[in-house]
């Protein structure tokens, strides 16, 4: 199993040193991905429900208008480290033009020796679309769709060409092309039918998160039938099911405390070592290749750089040395 981790950019440690520092950390214990999340303007007022709380409300509100953009801030981690896989997480598709993520998407690639992973989502908060004069928020599932197909165009083309509702081109010289072939790997999140048949059509890697109240997945034996779904749509397209990967986000991850469900239930990746370290042994039965963890929490403002080194140190540890041995 390879194991990430997430990469502020928001709040008091997305500064330059805090981010070198916990990237040459997470490097240096054998973290094998680090992962940046999306946003490029804050609106003040969000009225948009966030699909990974139950109350629907966007953590981490009290920073309006702080965040670092998501690829210049990989390109930046991609120079300070040398072997970690880097992980859009996930880039809302439809907040760029094609051509121009295509383009910076390659260039990273190229630059970081191949170590870039391409997390994709249609976004979900309106108010941001809005503010980037973009008005295709009721229709950014297909967008996305469409995206990834030019976005594969791009990168495997000779002499690319497509047409399409959302994105055209043609007459272009695109190079150079992603160093990994055909293409950086393709992970697209989202619990809902429709991202199922995204990821089943388009994807390498699915990658939900866990704790989407409306497709709770903390239970490894559904989190294996939402799978065999994105396979089934994969059969049905013609694709080898057997191709897509699966990943799985636990931003609740929690060494210090077991959480609870609603019925009671320790929540999964939460407790003690021996606990976390059980569950993760149930996720890789169910053919889970991929798990990011969250040492910084929603409550950014209490989170410090020493004691997010210490949380991965601490699962480096307990964690991937149990596995790796």
């Amino acid at each position: 199993m390879n194991f990430g981790f997430v990469l502020p950019n928001r709040g008091p440690l997305s500064t330059r040193e805090g981010l070198i520092s916990l990237a040459k950390q997470g490097e240096s214990l054998g973290f094998d991905f680090m992962a940046v999340s999306d946003h490029i303007v804050m609106p003040r007022n969000i009225s948009s429900t966030y699909p990974y709380t139950d109350s629907g409300e966007f953590p981490g509100g009290e920073f309006v208008g702080d965040c670092l953009e998501q690829l210049t801030t990989l390109a930046f981690i991609a120079g300070a480290t040398s072997k970690a896989q880097l992980l859009t997480s996930v880039m809302v598709t439809p907040y760029r033009s094609a051509v121009h993520a295509g383009k910076v998407i390659a260039t990273i690639d190229v630059l970081s020796k191949g170590r870039l992973l391409i997390g994709l989502g249609a976004g979900w908060m309106e108010e941001e679309f809005k503010a980037m004069g973009l008005n295709s928020y009721a229709s950014r599932g297909g967008v996305t769709d469409e995206y990834i197909s030019a976005f594969k165009e791009m990168w495997t083309s000779n002499n690319p060409n497509f047409k399409g509702d959302h994105v055209s081109f043609s007459n272009i010289a695109f190079e150079p092309k992603p160093m990994q072939k055909p293409h950086p790997p393709i992970w697209t999140g989202g619990e809902s039918p429709a991202a199922l048949r995204r990821a089943g059509k388009y994807a390498d890697v699915w990658y939900p998160i866990g704790n989407n109240p409306k497709h709770r997945l903390q239970k490894p034996e559904k989190l294996y039938s939402y799978f065999e779904k994105v396979k089934e749509n994969a059969y049905e397209v013609g694709r080898d099911p057997e191709s897509i990967s699966l990943a799985y986000a636990a931003s609740w991850y929690d060494e210090r405390k077991a959480h609870t469900t609603e019925s009671g239930d320790r929540t999964i990746l939460t407790g003690s070592f021996d606990q976390i370290a059980s569950d993760i042994g149930q996720l890789k039965e169910v053919g889970v290749d991929y798990l990011l963890i969250d040492v910084l929490g929603f409550d950014l403002l209490s989170s410090s750089t020493g004691e997010s080194k210490e949380r991965m140190e601490a699962f480096s540890t307990e964690i991937i040395s149990r596995v790796i041995n």
